[in-house]
């Protein structure tokens, strides 16, 4: 399999992984749910949806790449890092459209197959740098840390706008 069919694979799943994860904690309330799925609107909470599509993704390509002996390196921290990264490239993109005209949903939707997009060209650029053993197994570790953080700002979030669901005006999870 080529790595661009690879790549392309791994948007169309982080796409269709963003619309499960939008609707998990909805579907499944508990502690773990709430830490990987958005627990209200705000936007901060479905940066959620981005990190995690992106993530869960990688997995799934990581196993392909795996199973089917492909030559690709760096999988799994490739993922992480543009994972991590779509979160300031959505915001900045997202942003000032948000400021000027307020939420539109296919707008939205659309910037986020754009960065999803975005996110694995990254991980082109990652997966053909040398191979570092050292790195691939800190992704468990920054996956865990990054987990860790969504944690927090979604039980104690500050009171700051992009953490404030703007259908209830309350932050983070419904207490």
């Amino acid at each position: 399999m080529k790595l661009k069919y690879l790549k392309l694979l791994g948007v169309i799943m982080a796409f269709l992984l963003c619309f499960l994860i939008h609707f998990l904690y909805d579907l499944a309330p508990s502690f773990i749910t709430s830490v990987i799925a958005p627990v209200n609107e705000s936007i901060a909470e479905h940066m959620k949806i981005l990190f995690g599509s992106i993530l869960f993704s990688g997995v799934i390509q990581k196993i392909i790449v795996k199973v089917k002996h492909l030559p690709y390196k760096n999988v799994c921290i490739s993922n992480v890092v543009a994972s991590l990264l779509s979160i300031p490239i959505f915001l900045i993109i997202y942003m000032p459209i948000y400021n000027a005209i307020g939420e539109n949903l296919l707008l939205t939707i659309f910037l986020m197959l754009l960065v999803i997009i975005i996110s694995q060209i990254i991980t082109i650029f990652i997966i053909n740098i040398k191979k570092d053993l050292h790195m691939e197994n800190a992704a468990i570790l920054f996956v865990i840390i990054i987990y860790m953080v969504f944690a927090v700002l979604t039980y104690d979030p500050p009171e700051q706008s992009i953490f404030m669901d703007p259908i209830t005006l309350n932050y983070g999870i419904k207490k």
